[in-house]
This record gives C-alpha cells, structure tokens and sequence, in this order.
C-alpha cells in the first residue's frame, strides 16, 4: 500500500509535455512546482498558478528549493541540444539529480519518466513490444536506457545489461513511458512539410504516432493507477500506425496541395531515418487502462487543422 503524500506535483522539464500537464494539474485542483532552465517560460508557468524553479536539473543547487514529499513526480526533460552529451547531462544526470534529491528530501510518491521509443533498434516492420531487444540501439537511446536503469532495476523494461541500483525509497513506484513520436497542437512537423512539399525520411516506412492530449491521458492514468499497479515500462503510441506516405498523403489532400516528395534522408536533427516498426500499446491499454482519444493520424491531425482553422 502506498502511504499517502502531499497532494502536490513536482515537473522536471516543462516543455511541450510538462507545460500541457501542469496546465492539467492547476485545474485539477493540485499544487504545482515545476523546474525549468528557461525563465521565460518560468514567467508563463506562474502566470498560470505554478511555482517555477529555474535551473539545470543536473546540478544540485535546485534540491533546497523544491520540498519532497509530492505524491506526483514527473520528469518530461528534454535533450536541449547539445549533441551527446546534452543527451547524457540532461537525462542520466539529470535523472540522477532527481533521486538525489527524493533521497536527500524523505522520498516522494509516483514518479513518472517520459522516455522514447528510439530505445528499440529494430525494423523490417516488425511489432515491438515492451520486452524487446534493445541490443543495437544507438547511443542516444542507450543514454535513454541508462537514465531508465537509473530508476529500478525491475521495471519490467527490455533485457538490458545491469545498470547502477539505486538504494530503495527514493520513490514508492515508478513508470517509464516510452513515448512514439509526438505531435499536436503546436507541434506538427510533418504538417508543415507537406505544405512545402518536400517530406524527410522514407514514405514507405510505419509512423508511429502519438498525439499531446494522448501522452498527458496516459502520464495521467500512471498518476492514479491503484496501489496494487507497481513499478513498469509501457510503450504510449496509437493504435493505427500508417505508413509515412499514406500519412503525408492524406495530410495533402486536406491541405488542397500536391502529393509530396520524400528525401529519404533523417529530419532536422536526427542522425538516421527511423526504423520501420509496429509500436505495440497493447500493454498500457491492459494493465492501466488507458485508450487513445486519438487512435491514429486522421483523428490527431483533424483535430490540429480544426483548430488552426478557428
């Protein structure tokens, strides 16, 4: 049984998904304390009614600043740039910083961690679910699975090499979130490409999608998953990935412009083109309950030129 906690919630990283959940989070009625490097965004967060925190998650002179406790913990850094070791700063030692700071401050509640599904190398359309290989991935998402492994050694996550084991009760229960490729309101890249008429990567090849109010349901139902739901991985994609040329293609025709072009090559700042694969959600539609509002790209992408047409 999980003791109870302040009713409070504590975001690392409030970009576009830690911003759409502290959002959530005020008119549910919670306190909100949310770390970020930015200070503008520090100024729109308490606007809204959150407590902002401005400084590096991997440092340590934040943990004074924010009292433990929280029932809610949620971790949505982001890489920021800085090439690999932006990656290893902002997620292995930034998710260190985190733990440090549960221990340090008498522990916390769920802690929630929003990572990718770029931790699975595989392709040739294959269905991956959450005991897949992870043998091969790239650097980048072994940098992702090393902050994992930083969590809990038993998390239900892929078969991995043992990582560093973190003395207990820095948490009471933790869920990695492996998240599919994000889009929404705000956030629409390959939109934006079709207009222009020239589409990175290859269309032949499954997007696997996963829309703002789609992951915030999902960071949600892990929140208030039953004491007896412990520790665990689950994919957060939609139910009907397409290929990225059924996708564009469709995008084109609601957009009255001609069918794209692909370039076969990876987009803005990615070092090659995702791999072909079928993202299982099966899992957190089992075990949490969770069911997308979006269930694939027509719903999502409607929803997003509706409200660009307001």
């Amino acid at each position: 049984m999980i003791p109870a906690r302040d009713e409070r919630l504590v975001i690392f990283g409030c970009g576009y998904v830690g911003s759409a959940i502290a959002r959530q989070a005020i008119a549910r009625g919670l306190r909100v304390t949310a770390l970020t490097r930015n200070p503008a965004t520090a100024e729109s967060l308490q606007a809204g009614g959150v407590e902002p925190v401005v400084a590096d998650l991997a440092g340590s002179a934040w943990h004074p600043q924010i009292a433990g406790g929280a029932r809610y913990v949620l971790n949505a850094v982001s890489a920021g740039g800085g090439g690999i070791d932006g990656y290893r700063h902002s997620y292995v030692d930034g998710m260190r910083s985190i733990l440090a700071w549960a221990r340090a401050r008498g522990g916390i509640g769920t802690l929630v961690y929003t990572s990718s599904t770029s931790v699975y190398p595989q392709g040739d359309g294959v269905v991956v679910d959450e005991s897949a290989s992870s043998e091969g991935v790239g650097e980048r998402g072994e940098l992702l699975l090393e902050s994992e492994r930083l969590l809990s050694p038993d998390t239900g996550g892929t078969p991995t090499p043992p990582g560093p084991v973190v003395p207990p009760r820095e948490y009471m229960r933790c869920f990695v979130l492996r998240l599919a490729g994000i889009y929404g309101p705000g956030r629409h890249q390959l939109l934006d490409q079709v207009r222009t008429g020239i589409v990175a990567g290859r269309g032949g090849h499954r997007l696997n999608l996963i829309h703002l109010e789609d992951i915030c349901a999902a960071i949600w139902s892990a929140f208030d998953a039953p004491p007896e739901i412990g520790s665990d991985v689950f994919n957060v994609a939609d139910d009907r990935p397409a290929t990225k040329s059924d996708v564009a293609g469709w995008l084109a025709q609601r957009l009255g412009v001609g069918a794209p072009t692909f370039t076969g090559l990876p987009a803005g700042t990615r070092r090659s083109v995702t791999p072909d694969r079928v993202i299982s959600n099966a899992k957190i539609k089992r075990v949490l309950g969770w069911q997308p509002r979006f269930p694939d790209y027509r719903a999502g992408y409607e929803n997003i030129l509706s409200q660009r047409r307001e």
